[in-house]
């Protein structure tokens, strides 16, 4: 029986109520630096939950979800769940 390529969703934890797509992006290594991530944003190469996102600096919050270059990462508050996940 074939397996399934598709990579589980990693959490990305933070400290603060929200992170910057551009940052997170950065910080989850993802993007080399903070200006390739506002190009890659730029490109429409990042979903934030299903949807293309364009704002380089939107704000995400516990429960967001966000894919990149196939990788799925999901907003989680360190010491808490996420929300909707």
């Amino acid at each position: 029986m074939p397996t399934s390529s598709v990579d589980p969703i990693r959490p990305a934890l933070i400290t603060t109520a929200y992170i910057e797509l551009d940052k997170l992006l950065k910080r989850e290594d993802l993007a080399a630096s903070g200006g390739e991530a506002r190009y890659l944003i730029g490109q429409e190469l990042v979903q934030v939950n299903g949807e293309v996102e364009m704002r380089k600096r939107r704000k995400l919050y516990p429960g967001d979800l966000v894919r990149c270059h196939g990788i799925e990462l999901r907003v989680v508050q360190e010491g808490g769940e996420a929300v909707g996940g």
